[in-house]
């Protein structure tokens, strides 16, 4: 147990500080292959590209203990490009929607019209339009837009940023806010579990209590002696606590494991899971509205393919097709530490867009929640890492367990053999002894008359005598 907690001196400390597994961020785009027709009013053709594979390195800093039993850090990660895993490049161009375009149509819906006239004729003096043909690179770590500084100076506050725009700019180089969580060193069982985010309790993006709590762990690891019935984190890139269920038993390269996948009901609506309420305003179950924490863009986030989403998602384009071993998301734990020893975190990224009445770039497009891409975060414990933990927690412990059944099995001859001795020491005792067992083996029969002293010349006596 002390080696699981968050100590300097424990076994685990340097493995939560710095992260050995080798995590890798997988990126598939979504190419809108039809975007004229996407204008007119037709259904998106997509096609998948990629993945662009990205090698990602996790390293806390800033990490301070504290009299109450947590731990405060920082988390950065840094990515970089691995041509050899990827298929094609970061300089690919990609036709995909103007999102900063797009997003800022939809969010000015209710304004008056002379403001969208007046955005309208901006985008015509800046030649934007619905969709753009940009390189991986600029999609995913951003690129300059006048559209920036044109939509701050029309809607001031609007989009609260300047300088590039990307979809990934804030994950590089970057961390994800300042963790406070439980070292375990009075409960174990409260090892690892988020006690503040950003010196936060809870979050305030959504409308319920229950789904403003900070609950879980940070996503890392979990206490030790787990159950198989479920586990939660707070994921900062989703914006809320996730909660994963049990799924089966089974064992990574030898190492038991629990695995952990997505309930049906994590992205459901308020209408087929009440406790979603508070993530509304919902649309078709499958999605989540993460519009209250990306700067009131109409984003949506989902498992990729819309996978276990409402069937109308995946009919309102061409080109998905969702399948588990593909787009489920899981966990494979060590349940009797904790520790994560094989996962992969899929999520996708999702824009909402339609035709928005005096903004005539957006033509006649039809509502539609349109993927742009996916991604996923995987890692397993491997090399000399993984030998480590076999030895430690399943070879010894087995070995331990053969001996004990040895030693026990040994024990019974033993014991067995000891008994016998004694039985022959003892009849070889009697044999030698006067008066030996032969005298005995028919004793006087005892009564209430039977004289307690009996005649000295009784020959029983005559040894006594002699």
């Amino acid at each position: 147990l002390q080696n699981v907690r968050i100590d300097p001196s424990s076994i685990s400390f340097q493995m939560w500080k710095d992260i050995p597994v080798p995590f890798y961020l997988s990126v598939h785009f979504f190419e809108v292959l039809n975007p004229k027709q996407v204008l007119q009013g037709e259904k998106p053709v997509l096609g998948q590209r990629g993945p662009y594979v990205y090698r990602e390195y996790r390293t806390k800093t800033n990490i301070t203990f504290h009299d109450n039993d947590t731990v405060s850090y920082l988390e950065y990660r840094n990515l970089f490009f691995q041509p050899h895993l990827s298929n094609g490049t970061e300089d690919e161009y990609i036709v995909v929607p103007n999102i900063l375009m797009m997003g800022a149509a939809v969010m000015m819906e209710g304004l008056p019209s002379f403001l969208k006239i007046l955005l309208s004729a901006a985008l015509a003096g800046l030649k934007q339009e619905a969709f753009m043909n940009r390189t991986v690179g600029e999609i995913m770590w951003g690129y300059e837009d006048p559209l920036i500084d044109a939509i701050n100076m029309i809607v001031p506050g609007l989009i609260p940023f300047k300088g590039k725009f990307g979809l990934f700019i804030d994950f590089n180089n970057s961390n994800s806010g300042l963790f406070t969580v439980n070292t375990g060193m009075k409960n174990i069982s409260q090892v690892h579990m988020v006690d503040s985010w950003n010196g936060l309790k809870k979050v305030s993006y959504w409308r319920s209590n229950q789904c403003n709590m900070i609950n879980g762990t940070a996503g890392e690891m979990w206490p030790p002696f787990m159950s198989p019935t479920s586990l939660e984190f707070y994921s900062p890139d989703a914006c809320r606590s996730m909660t994963l269920v049990y799924e089966q038993s089974g064992k990574f390269k030898g190492v038991p494991t629990y695995r952990f996948v997505a309930p049906k009901t994590l992205f459901a609506n308020g209408t087929d899971y009440p406790p979603n309420e508070g993530f509304c305003p919902c649309m078709q179950s499958g999605i989540q509205n993460v519009s209250s924490c990306r700067l009131n863009a109409p984003m949506f986030i989902s498992h990729p393919h819309f996978y276990n989403a409402d069937p109308s998602l995946v009919n309102a384009v061409e080109g998905l097709h969702p399948s588990k071993d593909q787009h489920g998301l899981f966990l494979d734990v060590h349940p009797m530490t904790g520790i994560p020893m094989n996962c992969s975190i899929k999520l996708q990224l999702n824009l909402y867009i339609k035709r928005v009445s005096d903004i005539k770039q957006t033509g006649n497009i039809k509502p539609v929640v349109l993927p742009l891409l996916w991604f996923a975060e995987s890692g397993s414990i491997e090399g000399s890492v993984l030998q480590q933990f076999y030895t430690n927690l399943v070879l010894l412990p087995s070995v331990l367990d053969y001996l004990q059944y040895i030693f026990l099995g040994l024990s019974v001859p033993l014991i067995i053999s000891a008994a016998m001795l004694m039985a022959m020491s003892q009849r070889s005792a009697g044999e030698k002894s006067p008066g030996g067992p032969a005298r005995q083996s028919k004793p006087p029969r005892s009564s209430e008359t039977t004289p307690l002293l009996q005649d000295t010349d009784s020959p029983s006596q005559e040894p006594a005598q002699a």
